[in-house]
């Protein structure tokens, strides 16, 4: 009987055993921060899965504010439609939709008949314009010793006047369609024209084709200097009154939500927009513009004045019953390092990589919320550039519930 007892004990230790995993067992899970209360560990394939972000508390205004919404644009001077001072056919295209282009840059060559014509008239008229000037000057000079006719005077200084009129005229053509009036003069004449960028910038459309005749009133190319890129926003009539120069304007472009932009205000339209009863204001934008295009929709939200508090993302932030939280990197537990070690050690690479961190849930006051930020006041000081989780904080909270839950058992 009393080898019975102590069989029955034996086994019932077995038991409680298998079915009580140790400590360093425990360690081998996907979280390993026994002994570290309110703080939760994630590995790097856990941080990578839900695309874990870290930053800190950023000065952001999120007082009175107003939405605006607009588009990328560049001043009317930083925008050129080229044309043909005169018509013709197409003898070469230069240059490729996207490329950049200085100004001067040979762009395309025209060729045509009438182009020689202006040119030889040109030449006519100059060689002509040398003989009336000092037939006007002889006649001059007789007529005021009164040896010549009046008549004739008149007739030499009307001749005289006529082709140089002609002359100026003909050489500010040859200049518009940049062909050298002193290389006619020295008789070389050309059939082509050279068409030029009057502008720094990138070449945004091409609508020709070689061979094709092209009108002095047709768009040939259109090229836009993107350095002088600002943001021009819509503000409703009810807002107006709000807005003022120097404000600060937080933007997002459409294709690039992520990416956050800051401008100035530069310039507030004085006519409304009677479709939309709304105003034009400018914005001069701070980062670099690089990678912006004219056209681009963009929306976002005009600060009044200049109150700016700490605030993170909305999604940094949880609530757990009347209380706010956000989660905070901090050491990882001395436990901890000795779970991972154990976990190395037994070959279990795959659960923890060594690049785990670990993040407190910490307590915050929150304020006012806009445009998906949240004021933040910390109830007990950060540590000094405290790295905060900045999204995924509802992922961190429900995994920090599963690990209380899993240490009550």
């Amino acid at each position: 009987m009393k080898i019975r007892l102590i069989i029955s004990i034996f086994a019932t230790a077995i038991l409680f055993a298998c079915n009580n995993p140790s400590k360093k067992e425990e360690g081998n899970g996907e979280h390993e921060h026994e002994g570290q209360e309110g703080v939760v560990v994630l590995n790097e394939r856990q941080m990578k899965a839900i695309d874990l972000k870290l930053g800190s508390l950023q000065m952001r205004n999120l007082t009175t504010v107003v939405k605006v919404n607009g588009q990328i644009a560049v001043p009317p001077g930083s925008s050129a439609d080229i044309t043909a001072v005169i018509g013709g056919n197409v003898k070469s295209i230069n240059v490729f939709q996207g490329d950049k282009v200085r100004k001067g840059q040979l762009l395309a060559v025209l060729e045509h008949p009438d182009y020689i014509a202006i040119q030889e008239e040109f030449a006519e008229v100059a060689g002509r314009l040398d003989f009336l000037e000092q037939e006007y000057k002889r006649q001059k000079e007789l007529f005021e010793n009164n040896v010549g006719s009046g008549r004739d005077f008149q007739k030499a200084k009307s001749e005289y006047l006529t082709a140089k009129a002609k002359y100026s005229g003909l050489k500010a053509r040859l200049n518009l369609l940049n062909i050298s009036p002193q290389q006619i003069i020295d008789g070389n004449i050309t059939g082509s024209v050279r068409i030029l960028s009057p502008i720094n910038g990138y070449v945004n459309q091409v609508n020709i084709r070689v061979g094709t005749y092209v009108d002095a009133k047709d768009k040939m190319l259109t090229i836009t200097d993107n350095s002088a890129i600002h943001a021009d926003f819509l503000v409703y009539e009810k807002d107006v009154y709000l807005v003022k120069k120097g404000q600060k304007v937080h933007f997002t472009v459409s294709n690039r939500p992520d990416d956050e932009y800051t401008a100035t205000v530069f310039a507030i339209g004085k006519e409304f927009d009677p479709d939309t009863r709304s105003i034009h204001i400018h914005a001069k934008i701070e980062q670099d513009v690089s990678g912006l295009i004219p056209g681009m929709y963009i929306s976002g939200h005009l600060h009044t004045d200049k109150k700016y508090v700490p605030a993170l993302p909305n999604d940094a932030v949880v609530t757990e019953g009347t209380k706010s939280y956000i989660f905070v990197e901090t050491k990882i537990a001395e436990e901890h390092e000795d779970d991972k070690e154990g976990a190395h050690a037994e070959g279990d690479h795959e659960e923890d990589d060594g690049n785990s961190k670990a993040f407190k849930f910490t307590e915050v006051v929150t304020g006012q919320k806009d445009d998906g930020y949240t004021e933040i006041t910390p109830v007990d000081p950060l540590p000094e550039n405290a790295k905060i989780v900045l999204n995924a904080a509802y992922y961190l909270l429900a995994d920090l519930k599963k690990e209380e839950t899993e240490h009550e058992h």
